[in-house]
């Protein structure tokens, strides 16, 4: 399946005085778009920071106008984007967490059947924020939005497979966290000593396997 090139131009709007946030109405192209935008190696244009429904794009005076990126930037056309070939990744979770019980019965679901629905439909890394390596994945299966806890946890350990609101995400590192804590994965979300520190990228596909504990 492929999204189709888009017919539109995203609103864009003045972020300080060296930024242009760019509105979008779907994560899917707000990664679509922020492609196109390195692709067409704007002048000017230092990072793109993709967020769940918009994209800010960062500009060096020194080295292009505010003007003449946003004039380049209302000319991209978002290209075909190939919707089943992201970089997939794999985490392997056991699903012993706290409040697995509490999302079960807040959901109308069995415990079991929770954990089919966070495995069974393939996640997305929308943007990443809140704590390094730590990523906000979409598109799950519906069913699992939950609140978050009235009040938060003053540690949640590393490895932490959570859910809050539409969202579900790994605890990088021990932190503090209000999200609802599904189970725990062994792999390392963050990592100083490798080329790309972090496992999770924003545009990755991400699948949940369910472990023995």
């Amino acid at each position: 399946m492929r999204v189709a090139a888009v017919p539109m131009t995203p609103t864009l709007r003045p972020c300080g005085d060296t930024g242009l946030l760019l509105e979008l109405p779907d994560n899917r192209l707000v990664h679509a778009y922020a492609a196109a935008v390195r692709a067409a190696e704007v002048a000017g244009v230092v990072d793109i920071v993709p967020a769940l429904d918009t994209l800010l794009v960062l500009i060096d005076p020194r080295s292009g106008s505010m003007a003449d990126v946003e004039a380049r930037l209302r000319e991209i056309d978002v290209p075909d984007v190939a919707e089943d070939s992201p970089r997939v990744v794999e985490l392997p979770v056991r699903y012993d967490g706290e409040d697995l019980a509490w999302v079960a019965e807040h959901c109308g679901l069995e415990e079991r059947e929770v954990v089919a629905a966070h495995t069974s439909t393939p996640w997305r890394v929308g943007f990443c924020g809140f704590a390094p390596g730590f990523a906000y994945l979409v598109g799950g299966d519906p069913r699992l939005h939950v609140p978050r806890r009235a009040e938060s946890r003053v540690a949640v350990p590393a490895g932490a497979v959570a859910l809050g609101g539409q969202f579900s995400a790994v605890y990088p590192r021990r932190s503090p966290g209000g999200w609802q804590l599904l189970g725990y994965t062994d792999a390392q979300m963050w990592d100083t000593s490798a080329e790309q520190p972090s496992l999770l990228l924003p545009g990755d596909q991400v699948v949940f396997r369910e472990v023995a504990p």
